[in-house]
């Protein structure tokens, strides 16, 4: 019986992802055949050594070639088992044994499912923290403890900006593993001299609140989706609703119908904020010329099922998409909904302290920082300094 031979194959598909990079993958071949596994390793082209098969002009080149070739050590391993248990090789069998499913017992990703199921997480964290789990699927269909090394968590890193994740959002994912790991070491099993996250140090940059100006938030409502875009008219209209309502991502996938509260044939929203605990009594007739209320009239025959969203990762990409099909060039995340609220509220004459009980702060300076309400208002006292000036010589 023949040996299986390998080779490293970089952009085997002729084409670049959104980001100008393109995969690494180990070619098996045997009997005329190829098989192609993932190495998880996402390059661009000036990476890539074709002639020596190799990563280079990367500020971790040397790791990366080290993990390209302990992918290909893995698999030849996985061979090599094959043909001690009497097997006839096959790429096919090779495969099956590949992504066949281990014991439960090495498993890290049952251990990191069953302590999101144990844990007292709040639902809105439970679900970031799934999201975290399922990138990991997606990365690695099974993940043992002792696969959790620098090397690993490294290549993770790599593949999470290869899906063109934001560096916070990469780095928030980054964290979500890094407790588990810790967990596992807290329960002995790991050995913490093997402790992936010393090597490695989580990156991020300071986040800026960003808001739509009016003339955004208008090409936003007017945004017409068509063709496979009707799929994203749900995270449009619980955008917009946020823009009118000011509420964060975890307040409105934790709303129900019986949030919604008619009173003096007025409609109001009166909910727990999931962060602070604080009660929120919104009246949607009066902010935004009751354009909430019109939104939730497109849902009133299932509103429960509007204030169920995807995970809110999920749903900035699909932010980011609307951004760019509404030609608005700003980085938009669901967060920005309430900062927009805010800024606009301000902007619009409303009391500083108005705008806290709204968005339910428990200070008022945090609702200074978000709504940048220093510059808010100086524009607004100066164009009603030029427009009194304007009255008097008339």
């Amino acid at each position: 019986m023949e040996k299986i031979s390998y080779n490293l194959v970089f952009n085997r598909k002729k084409r670049l992802n959104k980001r100008g990079m393109a995969l690494v993958q180990v070619e098996a071949y045997l009997n005329r055949k190829k098989m192609y596994f993932s190495t998880k390793i996402y390059l661009k082209p000036e990476q890539w050594d074709a002639k020596r098969k190799m990563v280079k002009n990367h500020p971790n080149a040397n790791v990366l070639n080290r993990m390209l070739y302990e992918n290909i050590a893995a698999i030849e391993q996985t061979e090599l088992g094959l043909w001690q248990q009497g097997k006839t090789i096959s790429l096919d069998l090779l495969r099956n044994s590949i992504d066949k499913p281990l014991s439960n017992e090495r498993s890290f990703l049952i251990f990191f499912k069953d302590e999101i199921a144990n844990s007292s997480l709040k639902e809105s964290t439970r679900q970031n923290h799934l999201s975290t789990l399922e990138l990991l699927q997606g990365f690695k269909k099974e993940v043992l403890f002792t696969d959790l090394t620098f090397e690993f968590v490294s290549s993770f890193d790599n593949y999470l900006q290869s899906k063109s994740y934001h560096l916070n959002t990469i780095a928030k994912h980054m964290k979500h593993l890094k407790r588990y790991v810790n967990v596992a070491i807290n329960k002995e099993y790991m050995d913490i001299q093997k402790y992936a996250f010393r090597k490695y140090k989580i990156k991020s940059i300071e986040g800026s609140h960003t808001h739509l100006a009016p003339e955004e938030l208008y090409r936003f409502e007017n945004l017409q989706l068509t063709g496979r875009y009707t799929r994203l008219q749900k995270t449009k209209d619980a955008f917009l609703f946020c823009c009118y309502a000011g509420l964060r991502y975890s307040d409105f996938i934790s709303l129900t119908s019986a949030n919604i509260i008619e009173f003096h044939q007025e409609t109001w929203i009166i909910y727990k904020s999931v962060k602070t605990g604080i009660e929120v009594r919104l009246p949607l007739y009066l902010l935004f010329e009751g354009k909430g209320i019109e939104i939730l009239q497109h849902y009133e025959d299932d509103l429960d099922s509007f204030f169920k969203l995807k995970d809110n990762s999920n749903i900035n990409k699909e932010l980011s998409l609307l951004a760019g099909l509404a030609k608005i060039d700003k980085r938009v995340s669901f967060h920005t909904a309430r900062h927009t609220n805010a800024t606009l509220l301000l902007y619009s004459g409303a009391n500083i302290t108005t705008v806290q009980k709204l968005l339910g702060h428990k200070s008022v300076k945090t609702t200074q920082v978000y709504a940048n309400i220093m510059d808010i208002t100086v524009v607004r006292d100066l164009e009603k300094t030029a427009s009194s000036k304007l009255y008097n010589k008339q």
